[in-house]
């Protein structure tokens, strides 16, 4: 036992818990329901690379892996390059988290495969010393479908794999697998007792699921290199089924690990229980908002209390979209990884999270981001040259989070020091190349809400949330490849959004980025300095008192640096773009990768659904489109 685990133990005794949470626990979340579309492994195992300072440990080479480096030289990849390496000190010990797995659909025959695994990413988890993702599925053959009357009748799924599922799992570098989800008890009680059947013939540790209580809420627990650690699961997502095995309780038999009553007071006591003896404690947690790339405020009160406890990090997912990471106070907050091997590519993005930790601290967090097919299946990286942008929008990500950046990484530049990378137009893709576009309108849930009270919407405002619509849709990035981006705009409009960016997509037009404006605190020139495609925005128009129509979710600004708005007194929002004030803009003129002219394709397919132009204007203001 190190001295941190002896600290702890001092600490707990006294019953002060803030002061645990000080000295390093760590609470990571796990994913969710599909959407309405569709034992310990050996320690000896792992060698930590000293030879390199900051190194990641990485797993002990075999003929496969070294075969598999020497065909692809990111294939063992230690941290991405664009992460700044931590100091030195003492022995680290390196996790990795990846989110939702389930064997349906493309995935169906991977089980039956000789030697089948995750894909591009499993060598991201096997060069881990603890390696865990979230089990959306029964590991069972038999049982039957179970009642889930308290979900909506045409959001109802069952999943179910057999055993083999787990042999995938371990081939893939996976020592620990959360069932504590919407899905782990898909097939009752009998489905969930041959669960821990499977777990207990296999090498992966399934956590969050027991034959009693007691067992649901135990952790599995592990020593690598002097640092003993302690691995929780539970689920916090909304109930399906008022069946006791969704919510397992003292007397009710076998069951999942539950955190949905007020405060979770049973996974409080699991996590202090932990902190008093081990040095290292993770949660992996069901929970967050489908569709939401913003955690609840029920998530971070959650957050905030196991950080209470003792946690060191926080993540989670039950969104299908990657949410935000960073610290809360000294604890490392996620609060959703995505689907990660999934069985459709409609919330494509995901990847591993890995976090180094020395001494019980997290001191070193990167993202190896990846993309799930459009068809589903294992996930497959991002290519090299486009691996900083993924990261970057990652890490942009934290903007609705109210977490500080995370460890061992460098201050993080303004968004003028941007750069956007600028492809050859010749490798503007088409529509054959690319996955189906897809669109998906949503109200404005409890946690939006929320995060854009405040931020991009105020009472005074002109529009009620009520008005206003979410809209998720896939778009081309300056990469070529699709990613998802999302806007708010008003019901009204909502037609039109779809059919100009369906137009858009299938002309391959690029986009730089397009998030909500509140991962900018609601600044209209921070999302232009950082080149963000946005809508809604309850501000008023640069330089007077008049609304915008932006407040009125009724405008959508386009890659603002390629296309500036230049005021009469020789201004240039945002100041990065001069290089785009004297582009030509004519019809039929030549343009760079993201720029809009008069006539394109982009003004064409605004004006067929009655919006304008701001490029018309005196003031010219080119990223500029409204509705009437």
């Amino acid at each position: 036992m190190s001295d941190v685990g002896d600290r702890r133990r001092v600490v707990a005794a006294a019953g002060v818990f803030a002061a645990v949470a000080a000295l390093g626990l760590v609470v990571l979340g796990g994913s969710g329901a599909a959407p309405r579309s569709l034992t310990e492994s050996d320690p000896a195992a792992r060698t930590d690379a000293a030879a390199a300072p900051g190194a990641a440990p990485t797993a002990a080479p075999t003929a496969a892996s070294t075969a598999a480096s020497a065909a692809d030289p990111e294939a063992a990849p230690a941290e991405p390059a664009a992460d700044a390496e931590e100091p030195t000190y003492g022995p680290a010990i390196v996790l990795a988290f990846a989110g939702e797995v389930h064997f349906e659909g493309a995935l169906a025959a991977l089980p039956d495969r000789r030697g089948s695994d995750l894909g591009d990413l499993a060598d991201n988890l096997r060069g881990a010393d603890v390696a865990m993702v979230n089990l959306e599925t029964a590991v069972a053959t038999g049982g039957e479908p179970a009642s889930k009357e308290l979900e909506d009748p045409g959001n109802r799924y069952w999943f179910r794999a057999d055993p083999g599922a787990l042999d995938v799992l371990e081939r893939s570098g996976v020592d620990v697998a959360s069932m504590a989800n919407n899905h782990g008890a898909d097939y009752g009680r009998a489905g969930l007792r041959q669960s821990l059947e499977a777990a207990a013939d296999s090498d992966v540790a399934v956590v969050g699921i027991g034959r009693t209580y007691r067992e649901a809420f135990t952790p599995y627990r592990t020593s690598v290199r002097g640092t003993d650690v302690a691995v929780l699961a539970a689920d916090a997502s909304p109930r399906e089924s008022a069946d006791t095995t969704w919510a397992v309780a003292r007397g009710t038999g076998v069951g999942i690990a539950a955190a949905r009553v007020p405060h979770a007071p049973q996974l409080l006591a699991a996590v202090r229980r932990a902190a008093a003896t081990d040095d290292l404690v993770v949660v992996y947690l069901h929970w967050g908002e489908e569709g939401s790339a913003c955690p609840t405020g029920a998530q971070q009160d959650l957050a905030a209390r196991l950080a209470e406890a003792g946690a060191d990090v926080v993540v989670g997912s039950h969104a299908h979209l990657l949410n935000g990471a960073g610290m809360l106070g000294d604890t490392y907050v996620s609060y959703g990884l995505g689907n990660f091997a999934w069985y459709h590519g409609r919330q494509s993005e995901t990847g591993v999270l890995r976090l180094r930790v020395r001494g019980g601290e997290v001191v070193h967090d990167a993202w190896w981001p990846a993309t799930i097919p459009a068809a589903g299946g294992t996930p497959t990286r991002v290519a090299a040259g486009a691996r900083a942008d993924a990261v970057d929008d990652w890490r942009a990500l934290r903007g609705c989070t109210d977490l500080a950046p995370g460890p061992g990484v460098q201050a993080e530049p303004e968004p003028e020091a941007e750069s956007d990378p600028e492809p050859d137009p010749g490798d503007t893709p088409t529509a054959s190349d690319l996955p189906p576009f897809t669109v998906d309108v949503r109200r404005i849930g409890p946690a939006l809400a929320a995060t854009m009270r405040g931020t991009s919407h105020r009472a005074a405002c002109p529009v009620d949330l009520a008005d206003l619509r979410l809209v998720t849709l896939r778009h081309v990035g300056f990469d070529g490849a699709a990613h998802n981006g999302r806007l708010v705009v008003h019901a009204d409009v909502v037609d039109d959004v779809r059919s100009v960016f369906r137009r858009l997509y299938r002309a391959g037009f690029a986009i730089r980025r397009m998030r909500l404006v509140d991962s900018y605190g609601a600044s209209d020139r921070r999302s232009m300095a950082a080149n963000n495609s946005s809508a809604y925005n309850c501000r008023v128009v640069e330089g007077s008192t008049s609304w915008s129509a932006h407040a009125y979710g009724r405008a959508i600004d386009l890659n603002p640096v390629q296309n500036p708005y230049l005021l009469a007194d020789g201004t240039v929002l945002p100041p990065r773009a001069t290089a785009y004030t004297d582009v030509d803009r004519s019809a039929g003129a030549t343009t760079g990768t993201g720029v809009i002219g008069d006539d394109d394709v982009v003004t064409r397919a605004f004006a067929d659904v009655g919006w304008t132009w701001g490029g018309a204007w005196s003031d010219p203001d080119y990223q500029h489109f409204a509705a009437p």
